[in-house]
């Protein structure tokens, strides 16, 4: 489904917010991680803790440079056979890449899984009812399925359910959940959820100069208890005795933006636009990552001149 119109949007957003909304996520970059090392290395990769995650459990990761600053983030799925990562396509190949690099010497397989593999998402509080039956758990907890006779995984999110399902499948488990009272919307609607929670999306807000502090994803994506891995002295430097100089806010916009355009406070520019939506029950809001100058209820103005407040997170 292409972008929604204005009365499109507002019942498809209507459906995500009181029953359940699907739609087939845009291609993500999957990767199979097996060997009898994979767990060890990822461990030493990546930000959260891998080793620590049984079968059936998942997290929200990222993977850093050297100085701190991210190449990207990925959900990691703990599977009988090993590791499973989804990756915005804008990083896959740097990600493919890292860890084709730094595999050399262990036992890691890394398998791309990307045309296989479709992600096809159930949004809203009737998510788990019409899809599973049942509830699933928390967020990243995973179990082999079968929806309408399609075999698939569930994973738990934040606003419903993932299925991930090969590709050949994905329209057969679409107009299955749409026959059991899912309504299809599309990735314009399901964008102003995202931003309407407040969690940012590498490629729009987060960036490979952003780190993860400033993107407010330590809590979710960080452990500061396990081992060392890439970036991990900046990571805690900056959690303990640091503050960022950016912040990922909120803004609550007079008129619509568009992603990219600048943030200005006086004559000093705060930073970009990020994701830019026009919600049915909050108007035009945007997710942008801001110097710290941008406070919660400053006022700024957003590219040719929309006038802005500044507000924390979720909306």
């Amino acid at each position: 489904m292409e972008g929604a119109t204005g009365i499109e949007l507002d019942g498809q957003y209507r459906a995500m917010r009181e029953a359940a909304g699907v739609l087939e996520r845009p291609r993500r970059r999957t990767l199979a991680i097996g060997g009898t090392e994979a767990g060890e290395y990822l461990q030493g990769q990546l930000t959260n803790d891998v080793e620590a995650l049984g079968a059936g459990e998942g997290c929200y990761s990222a993977l850093l440079d050297r100085k701190g600053r991210m190449q990207g983030d990925m959900r990691l799925l703990r599977t009988a056979a090993g590791y499973e990562i989804e990756i915005e396509p804008v990083a896959g190949d740097a990600v493919q890449r890292h860890l084709e690099t730094y595999k050399i010497g262990r036992d890691v397989s890394i398998e791309d899984r990307s045309s296989q593999r479709a992600v096809v998402s159930v949004i809203g509080p009737g998510a788990n009812e019409i899809a599973l039956g049942i509830p699933l758990g928390p967020e990243h907890t995973h179990r082999e399925s079968e929806v309408g006779g399609v075999a698939c995984v569930a994973v738990a999110t934040d606003t419903g359910i993932d299925l991930l399902v090969g590709t050949a499948e994905a329209p057969r488990l679409h107009e299955t959940l749409v026959a059991a009272g899912a309504e299809p919307v599309s990735e314009d609607a399901a964008e102003v959820v995202r931003v309407e929670s407040g969690r940012p999306r590498f490629g729009r807000e987060m960036t490979t100069a952003t780190m993860p502090a400033e993107a407010g994803i330590n809590d979710r994506a960080v452990s500061f208890t396990k081992g060392c891995y890439i970036g991990q002295e900046t990571v805690a430097r900056l959690h303990y005795k640091g503050k960022p100089n950016r912040r990922l806010r909120g803004l609550r916009l007079a008129a619509a933006a568009s992603g990219g355009e600048p943030i200005r406070l006086g004559e000093r520019e705060l930073g970009h636009v990020g994701t830019a939506v026009l919600s049915p029950a909050l108007g035009p809001i945007a997710l942008a990552i801001v110097r710290r100058e941008g406070e919660p209820g400053a006022s700024v103005l957003i590219g040719g001149g929309i006038e802005a407040e500044v507000v924390e997170l979720p909306f």
